[in-house]
């Protein structure tokens, strides 16, 4: 994928080989550390509604409507697992990196809960290291898994007075990657395996590829309009890419079958009835399916790192319930998590962008790849928000 870059353009916070604005980094840049980004959660049930409060701020949510997600983590103990897996994420990227002889720290900070990202952000500077390279706990292109971190990263650098001391480039989106997809291939093959030993034909198991729904205006707006990649945007264009990829793969392999059928479903939707989001919803489409002949039914949390409280609540319990209620042998694939390829991925990815690796050298598993280094002007809007200042990306 190649886009010229637009003459002068300017990145705010940027490190120097990316303040031009370059679609990929052309000229090696060192770093003093690496930024971990997640989304944060609640580690206890007096968590769970200021935490809600951060996740939906701005929007005028009254308590007793926040209440009814909560019961979500309620039901956990108040606890989201969101946390303590960076917490996992982070040592294993410590020890990947020490492992090749890189002692580059890694600072965490969320967007929502304690370690917060400015937070972070001062630690790094107050132990000198100014020059960030961040990877953000999310694959694909949309507001809140690309831009809105992007925003946080500029506002972090804002609010805590530190413009033009600190800067943070991201590496690029990982969606298809070989690291992030294998994890994901290896669950299906795992789920179609057992489904043939219950001497179920290919034809009676579809698989579900689940991510989280967003509304259909943001993702029309997901990466750059110039691409064209149709109803969705990327956000739907890359999670199609990446399931057809794996299906192909498995086929390949032996482990699939021509006749095994898939598709991509969507989950978690929030917003009011009247603003249309992606569907087909994920328990919608397991209750049609036996209409169809299919008598088992493997749910990959496609959109997901980790097991947090959207696979563990909205797949684990309500999409299996439902696949329960249809009378359907169902099954929930695994997460990358820390799987030693997916860590291995990331590191290969703070290697790459350190030391500008041509695209076409640039590891990827679909044609969408390899994604920009620097986010293109206009890339995934938010319609409700508009454009906020954000790092690591030509303005707007």
């Amino acid at each position: 994928m190649t886009e010229t870059t637009r003459g002068a353009a300017e990145v705010p916070h940027a490190n120097e080989a990316s303040v031009a604005g370059p679609p990929h980094v052309s000229e090696p840049q060192e770093y003093d550390a690496i930024l971990l980004a997640g989304f944060g959660g609640p580690e206890g049930q007096e968590d769970v509604i200021p935490f809600l409060r951060n996740v939906t701020r701005g929007r005028g949510i009254p308590d007793e409507r926040l209440e009814e997600v909560a019961t979500h983590y309620r039901h956990f103990g108040g606890v989201s697992p969101i946390n303590e897996h960076n917490r996992q994420l982070r040592a294993a990227l410590v020890e990947e990196l020490r492992e090749r002889g890189m002692t580059y720290p890694v600072y965490w900070g969320n967007r929502n809960w304690d370690p917060y990202l400015e937070d972070a952000v001062k630690e790094a500077a107050a132990n000198g290291h100014t020059r960030l390279l961040a990877f953000a706990t999310s694959a694909y292109s949309s507001y809140s898994s690309c831009r809105q971190y992007r925003e946080d990263f500029a506002r972090a650098i804002t609010d805590t007075g530190l413009a033009g001391v600190v800067r943070i480039d991201k590496i690029r989106q990982f969606f298809d990657v070989p690291g992030f997809v294998q994890p994901f291939a290896e669950g299906v093959a795992a789920a179609l395996h057992e489904f043939a030993d219950d001497g179920l034909a290919p034809e009676e198991i579809r698989i579900l590829f689940a991510t989280h729904s967003i509304p259909t205006a943001d993702a029309e707006r997901s990466g750059p309009r110039e691409l064209g990649l149709g109803e969705g945007g990327a956000y739907a264009a890359q999670h199609k890419a990446v399931g057809a990829q794996i299906m192909e793969q498995l086929t390949e392999e032996g482990k699939a079958d021509h006749g095994t059928r898939w598709e991509l479903v969507y989950q978690s939707r929030s917003g009011p009835p009247t603003q249309p989001w992606l569907e087909p919803d994920v328990c919608d489409r397991i209750a049609e399916l036996p209409a169809e002949g299919v008598k088992a039914v493997a749910v990959v949390p496609l959109g997901f790192l980790s097991d947090h409280m959207e696979v563990l609540w909205d797949l684990d319990n309500e999409a299996l319930e439902a696949a329960q209620e249809a009378g359907l042998k169902a099954t929930r694939t695994p997460t990358p998590g820390v799987h030693h390829a997916f860590v291995s991925s990331v590191v290969d990815l703070l290697q790459e962008r350190m030391a500008a690796v041509p695209p076409e050298e640039r590891p990827h598993v679909t044609e969408l790849g390899p994604w920009f280094d620097v986010c293109r002007p206009g890339c995934c809007e938010n319609v409700r928000l508009g454009f906020r200042p954000a790092a690591a990306g030509i303005a707007p």
